[in-house]
């Protein structure tokens, strides 16, 4: 299996928007071939100092896909390339990570 971790920062005031387009994304994503979860994350609230938090402007992004080649398929289909030419404008940054079980 591998493992994403996708650090993803709007610009200012932008986070709800980007949110909005990754929801209405989110059902082609799932249907992939290969696609186990692909969910976002904000912040949870009043955790105290334990918690790093990732801002108000940034979300993550965990995915798990069944092996590397479904995770390259995705990330060279038609759906994604439309999905990040909507998005791209309103970040600052992408920043992901592929991640293999230790």
């Amino acid at each position: 299996m591998i493992n994403i971790v996708a650090v993803i920062t709007a610009n200012p005031g932008k986070r709800s928007e980007v949110l909005a387009d990754f929801r209405a994304y989110l059902p082609t994503v799932l249907a992939e071939d290969g696609c186990i979860e692909y969910t976002a994350f904000i912040d949870t609230e009043g955790v105290s100092r334990i918690q790093t938090p990732i801002g108000a402007d940034t979300f993550m992004v965990i995915e798990k896909w069944s092996n590397l080649e479904t995770l390259k398929a995705h990330a060279v289909s038609a759906s994604t390339a439309t999905f990040a030419a909507r998005i791209d404008p309103l970040l600052v940054s992408r920043v992901i990570h592929v991640l293999s079980p230790a």
